[in-house]
């Protein structure tokens, strides 16, 4: 054939770096390699049991047939309550989207939103994900550097340098991945007071990780302190890393009532609607008991220090403790430039990544994934003896450096 046998869209995005890294490691422990495994942002816990008993009844129920596209009433009913307990906006039943997770919300709103050369501003470190779902729908990324000396937040300048006339959307996601990086409400305000100056540009706030917070303060969303913004603001959440639902696959957004029906209305012709079983399980993650969540949070919060502490004793890297998700993003540029015993210098955090997967059988993510260099990426949610363990084979393989 004398052109691709694949659309443009599929050749320009990359395939996710995260999964790619947790594929490789599973590919090294079935061949036998002894591999600690912290790429995946997947809690180790189990679905709390009361949300599983809630999937089994639907099922014995009969709740096993298409629902409405966008989710059933029920479901709908328990999203409106929790982000009105989380936010203060009341949203209606025609301001829901519920999809097959939180990445296809994204992908659909900006689906339905970006034509060709439409720009979306990316703060970066960006979740891996962002720009490839932009390229896919034929947008153009402005990944805006955001630094550790800038606590890895869009600053308002960077912001309002970064607005253009082909602005559509601004992506905002706090707490971050991977960085952990959480925005206040007075850097909220901050962002908030350029964007109303620029009444063009949407904002998608991804708050998937709402749940996993280790701050003094109020987590605040960016509707709830400035409600004005409400009618332009795409709030992205789901029930994934809260509840340790990730294979139930359930996400949903909230927004302008005419943004989610176009949302809705390509998922119609996309996927019909999601699992039945799995929203009746959201239904009762949402609205039933919420101490496993706080107990699993207290469990990452020692994780967190944890790891922390150990990591900070390995020469070469520094770190900042984050304020929520489960991600450190450990800073490794003292490492680059030193050669490993067979004479290989590091001078990438991909190389940094690649060796301490050879040297320490530790599999993490490159920062260069996520658009900040040299950083990588370390996933806390799972055990302290795994983390301990992790840290412990780093540090020698880092001494091992010359």
């Amino acid at each position: 054939m004398s052109h691709s046998a694949y659309a443009t869209r599929v050749e320009r995005i990359r395939t996710s770096a995260s999964l790619a890294a947790a594929a490789r490691a599973r590919e090294l422990s079935v061949a036998g390699r002894d591999i600690l495994d912290l790429t995946l942002g997947e809690p180790d816990f189990e679905t709390p049991r009361h949300i599983k008993d809630a999937a089994i009844v639907a099922i014995e129920a009969g709740q096993t047939k298409y629902t409405a596209v966008n989710g059933t009433p029920e479901l709908r009913r328990a999203i409106i309550g929790h982000v009105r307990r989380r936010t203060g906006i009341g949203y209606g039943d025609a301001e829901v989207s519920v999809s097959g997770g939180a990445k296809q919300v994204i992908y659909l709103a900006l689906a339905a939103t970006v034509d060709r050369g439409d720009e979306v501003i990316i703060p970066a470190p960006y979740w891996v994900s962002y720009p490839d779902m932009v390229l896919a729908n034929d947008g153009k990324p402005v990944i805006v550097p955001c630094p550790a000396t800038d606590g890895f937040l869009l600053t308002p300048d960077a912001l309002d340098d970064a607005i253009g006339p082909r602005t559509r959307w601004v992506m905002l996601n706090t707490p971050s991945n991977p960085t952990g990086a959480v925005y206040s409400a007075e850097q909220l305000r901050a962002l908030a007071d350029v964007l109303l100056s620029h009444p063009h540009v949407r904002i998608l706030t991804d708050e998937i990780y709402d749940a996993i917070y280790f701050g003094p303060d109020e987590l605040r969303s960016i509707v709830s302190v400035e409600p004005g913004l409400a009618d332009r603001t795409v709030v992205v959440n789901g029930v994934s890393k809260a509840y340790a639902m990730t294979g139930w696959r359930i996400g949903y957004a909230v927004g302008p009532a005419g943004l989610i029906a176009a949302m809705n209305k390509l998922q119609g012709q996309i996927s019909t609607c999601p699992s039945s079983i799995s929203q009746a399980a959201a239904v009762a993650a949402l609205e039933g008991d919420q101490s496993p969540v706080h107990d699993m949070v207290e469990a990452y919060r020692r994780r967190r220090d944890l790891t922390v502490e150990l990591v900070r004793t390995v020469p070469g890297l520094t770190v900042v403790p984050p304020a929520g998700a489960f991600y450190l993003f450990p800073h490794c540029g003292a490492l680059l430039g030193q050669r490993t015993r067979d004479g290989k210098v590091l001078r990438t955090d991909e190389d940094v990544v690649l060796y301490l997967l050879d040297a320490a059988g530790v599999a993490t993510v490159q920062g260069a994934a996520f658009g900040l260099s040299p950083h990588f990426r370390i996933s806390f949610a799972t055990s302290e003896t795994v983390l301990t363990d992790a840290v412990a084979r780093i540090a020698v393989a880092v001494a091992d450096l010359r």
